[in-house]
């Protein structure tokens, strides 16, 4: 069953791991990948071109001349990726890996259980898993987590874990127009979900799957202004679609 992961990819000229990348890509001929340049001013788009060289088939390198941010990046990469291939599905990992790759299979396994529209990984740290993330940044989660559940009313344990996997139906419905945030975007998924299928059936089109490994990577791109913005960026989601 083909299925793809997009990667948005910002100033990773010297952290990609490409080797990662492409050991997977050999192992696994049912992933293709779309990886997006958002904009970036370093060496990310070389990087990417020589990865999709003699990998046309399973590779493509969407290039966008300005820096966007990471919500349109996604947006435009799921798009590009229907329109590429005959997907049953598209994922977006964050391309520093703090997700393996191989969890798209977790992902996809759930997704295909219960017919679901959409699976989406959660960091939650249970015997049997590997989840390694500082405290600091674990009870900012949790946070968050109490803060969006007045926005989305849905009982989701992690609303922000860069792992998501979509229906390419989905894709078409809810990706027409740019995000509200450029960080806060997987808000706004769930947000476009319930105002498509009404909030009883959303509940029904989803399954949150708790990882079996994810792992904390260095030089977050989340800045301390972006931080700042974020209750007024929840203002603006829940404004926009539950006013």
């Amino acid at each position: 069953m083909a299925l793809c992961i997009v990667i948005p990819c910002y100033q990773e000229g010297t952290r990609l791991e490409v080797a990662t990348y492409l050991d997977f890509y050999q192992k696994n001929p049912s992933i293709s990948f779309c990886f997006v340049n958002d904009g970036s001013t370093d060496d990310t788009i070389n990087l990417l071109l020589n990865c999709k060289k003699g990998r046309e088939s399973r590779i493509m390198v969407l290039d966008l001349p300005k820096n966007v941010g990471k919500g349109e990046a996604v947006r435009q990469g799921l798009l590009a990726a229907i329109n590429w291939q005959n997907f049953e599905a598209v994922a977006f990992f964050d391309a520093d890996l703090a997700t393996p790759l191989q969890e798209i299979f977790l992902l996809d396994s759930e997704r295909q259980k219960g017919n679901y529209l959409m699976a989406f990984g959660s960091r939650l740290m249970r015997i049997g898993s590997y989840i390694e993330r500082k405290a600091s940044r674990h009870y900012f989660g949790r946070l968050f987590a109490t803060a969006a559940s007045f926005v989305i009313p849905l009982p989701i344990y992690d609303t922000q874990c860069g792992a998501k996997l979509l229906n390419t139906s989905l894709i078409t419905k809810i990706c027409q127009e740019p995000f509200l945030s450029r960080w806060l975007f997987d808000l706004e998924i769930f947000a476009r979900i319930i105002q498509q299928y009404g909030l009883a059936n959303s509940k029904k089109m989803m399954i949150e799957v708790p990882l079996n490994t994810w792992i904390e990577k260095g030089d977050s791109r989340l800045k301390f202004s972006h931080l700042l913005k974020i209750p007024f960026e929840m203002w603006r989601i829940r404004r926009k679609y539950f006013a």
